[in-house]
């Protein structure tokens, strides 16, 4: 018996390593995301991340504009709008908006054929997915 196991050892340890060669090429579990997909949390994080970056913090891009979150919608759409400082209740210069689960984004107005527009899709799309700051 002592000889039989000293004739295989050799390949054991062999099938041992390419087992443990092979789990080590496999692709390691992505953690799974707390961060909510549906419209309204989703929403919620781009309204905080707005007020915080565009509107809190002074700065010059966003100064002509004051935020209008319209979160509570019966429609299924969450809304955030800028709309002109001095004129709330003129046309909005944005809107940006989600729908479902996972919620699909959707921003429109004058202001997306500004400079800016990149940047506010940006900002948008980091806020949405989790992130912070600004």
């Amino acid at each position: 018996m002592n000889r039989l196991f000293r004739s295989h050892a050799p390949k054991a340890a062999g099938l041992l390593f390419a087992a443990a060669a092979l789990a080590a090429c496999q692709p390691k579990p992505q953690p799974v995301s707390s961060v909510s997909r549906a419209a309204l949390p989703t929403m919620e994080r781009v309204a905080l991340g707005a007020n915080a970056c565009w509107f809190k913090s002074g700065d010059p891009a966003f100064k002509a504009y004051r935020l209008a979150p319209e979160l509570n919608s019966f429609s299924g759409r969450p809304r955030i709008l800028l709309v002109p400082r001095n004129s709330p209740e003129s046309r909005p210069m944005l809107v940006v908006q989600a729908e479902g689960n996972p919620a699909k984004l959707d921003a429109f107005g004058p202001v997306m054929n500004d400079a800016v527009a990149g940047r506010i899709a940006a900002d948008v799309k980091r806020w949405a997915n989790g992130g912070k700051g600004c």
